[in-house]
């Protein structure tokens, strides 16, 4: 149990390393401006396509470590499945490249496809279920009166989605905005709740199933 609750300290560890490793030595990319999904398009996308389906699967043993723990109590089933979409959004997201955008590739069609359109729909449902979590999350440690971890997880979670919202605003009317950058704080935001999630849920003791 103890290792499938690691991968969630190092799944998203992994993703903010390698996102802003790739943003910062890809030719022509802008990652002020370009989203990080971007990097899966032009050369060397496949690092990025491996990092988010790699991401997504430590992300699932995480969110079944989490739920062979939280047995009971507010969260207990919610928690885990929404991180668990969370991670599945990532494995989804792998092979399901997004379309050309704000300018990367260079001189690459930005035309709406199927599959960028897919691509699309399942980063809102990745930064939704995150959000949810956070919430879901908050709410189990008010019951228990964890009142700052409480506090801690309602922040994120507000932080997460004004991120996605103001990501998407920026792209759409900014020529130019940090769009990219944007998107880069909620990701961060979102990836170290879940670690020191991950870091906390370790240090509890692990519930022992008696076989007769």
């Amino acid at each position: 149990m103890r290792l499938l609750l690691a991968c969630g300290v190092i799944a998203p560890l992994l993703n903010i390393v390698v996102i802003l490793v790739l943003g910062a030595i890809r030719p022509d990319y802008n990652a002020w401006v370009v989203p990080d999904s971007n990097l899966e398009l032009g050369p060397g996308g496949w690092m990025q396509i491996t990092n988010y389906i790699v991401t997504g699967a430590l992300l699932l043993a995480f969110a079944i470590g989490m739920r062979l723990l939280l047995r009971t109590g507010p969260g207990s089933t919610w928690g885990p499945i929404l991180l668990g979409i969370y991670g599945f959004t990532f494995v989804a997201i792998g092979p399901i490249l997004p379309d050309p955008s704000l300018g990367y590739p260079p001189g690459a069609s930005e035309a709406l496809t199927i599959h960028g359109a897919i691509h699309i729909l399942l980063g809102l449902v990745q930064f939704t279920s995150l959000t949810a979590a956070c919430f879901v999350l908050a709410r189990r440690d008010e019951a228990l009166e964890s009142r700052g971890w409480s506090r801690y997880s309602v922040a994120t979670g507000l932080l997460v989605v004004t991120s996605y919202v103001a990501f998407v605003l920026t792209a759409k009317l900014v020529d130019g905005g940090p769009a990219g950058l944007i998107e880069r704080i909620g990701i961060i935001a979102g990836g170290i709740w879940i670690a020191l999630l991950a870091i906390r849920l370790m240090s509890r003791p692990v519930p022992r199933v008696s076989v007769e």
